[in-house]
């Protein structure tokens, strides 16, 4: 088949879309598909350049990422493309896809990531006020004329409904999503992680991947962390991602209050090798997040072997939970503890089990064949019943 991928950003920088849109490109090409990519970055941008498909970057304006290119260019080139698929919400993408495919014969799909969850509503409720507005003449007609909106699993599909009551697609599905396998363990990984960060050789590693915001939760996790850091001075908590400066001031500030600055490392972004290598060299991964509509980070932990604690609003927290694969609690500073205490208060073998659980959970769910193949059987027409 010949796809389009149509995404604001595919800087790994901006989250998981980004990162998510390149594992599935790879995976298609490596499938026998043909894909292609447009995003409003700019043309100049390195991320564009090593892209593993054809990338057109149009470029676009302010936060909305507008771009007079896009619609133009979708008339001129949709018809080379069996189907077209939108990653996200709230930015140009969908409505200048919207006035190029509504009245033609190329289908487009919609991939929400997570952006209809109702906890933006109740954590930022102006910012929800100008969606409102927007809602009726863009996003909501996105949606009603898509061929249908993707979910990556139930809980997405389910809180999607909750946000906005003026809500009618045609058709949700929820389709296979994942990520793709990961390197082996090794001794030459741990090594060059831990030249890389010597403190942390011989410690008890808690592990937080991703961007450093609010949402995420890092400010419960470095207070949680402060209340069972005393149970071993081996536990260290790598904080490892991008972040607003402003933000990661304040969580530095509250790992200094609590008096825990010195057993927290913050590495910034990792990637290649030395992400791998922090997955292996850590026993638990913890991401109590506020809301998450999949994860990527928390997949890739799993295809690590590594349990997972994360929080209820991580939206794949039933599947970790009935695969034994970690620990899931509320999205508190005493639900996040309840989580560490769990991990501190395993043994060697049930920490072995969980981690083998956590590799039989990858394997069975979050793969990326699995992610690709179900993506093009959607795209490629054979479509499941319309949802209601």
């Amino acid at each position: 088949m010949r796809l389009l991928r149509i995404i604001s950003s595919l800087d790994r920088r901006s989250g998981g879309p980004a990162e998510a849109a390149r594992r599935l490109d790879t995976e298609l090409v490596q499938l026998g598909h043909s894909v292609e990519v447009v995003s409003l970055d700019d043309p100049g941008e390195s991320w564009i350049h090593d892209y593993p498909v054809a990338v057109h970057a149009l470029g676009g304006r302010g936060g909305y990422r507008y771009s007079p290119r896009l619609t133009p260019w979708l008339k001129e080139n949709a018809s080379r493309f069996d189907a077209v698929v939108v990653d996200g919400l709230w930015q140009y993408t969908g409505l200048g896809v919207w006035r190029a495919l509504s009245r033609g014969t190329v289908p487009y799909f919609v991939f929400t990531h997570g952006m209809l969850d109702p906890w933006f509503k109740r954590a930022y409720p102006l910012k929800h006020l100008k969606k409102w507005l927007y809602w009726p003449w863009a996003e909501y007609r996105v949606l009603r004329d898509a061929q249908a909106v993707l979910f990556t699993c139930e809980e997405e599909r389910r809180l999607a409904r909750q946000s906005f009551w003026l809500y009618r697609p045609r058709r949700e599905i929820v389709t296979a999503f994942g990520t793709a396998d990961v390197p082996p363990d090794s001794a030459a990984l741990r090594d060059a992680f831990h030249r890389q960060y010597p403190a942390l050789a011989g410690q008890r590693m808690c592990l937080f991947l991703g961007r450093l915001q609010e949402k995420k939760g890092c400010d419960l996790l470095i207070q949680a962390f402060a209340r069972v850091a005393s149970r071993d001075e081996r536990l260290r908590l790598v904080m490892a991602g991008p972040g607003d400066e402003a933000w990661v001031a304040h969580l530095k500030e509250l790992a200094h209050k609590a008096g825990i600055a010195d057993r927290i490392v913050w590495t910034g972004m990792l990637t290649g090798d030395l992400k791998w290598a922090a997955f292996y060299a850590c026993e638990l991964f913890c991401l109590p997040s506020h809301q998450e509509n999949f994860g990527i980070a928390v997949a890739e932990a799993l295809a690590c072997g590594r349990p997972v604690a994360i929080s209820d609003k991580v939206n794949i927290w039933r599947e970790v939970e009935t695969d034994e694969a970690g620990w899931v609690a509320p999205d508190t500073v005493e639900g996040t503890v309840r989580s560490l205490q769990g991990w501190l208060d395993a043994t060697p073998q049930e920490l072995a089990r969980r981690g083998q659980a956590a590799r039989h959970s990858f394997e069975r769910r979050y793969k990326i064949d699995q992610a690709a193949r179900s993506l093009m059987t959607i795209v490629g027409g054979r479509l499941p019943a319309p949802a209601h």
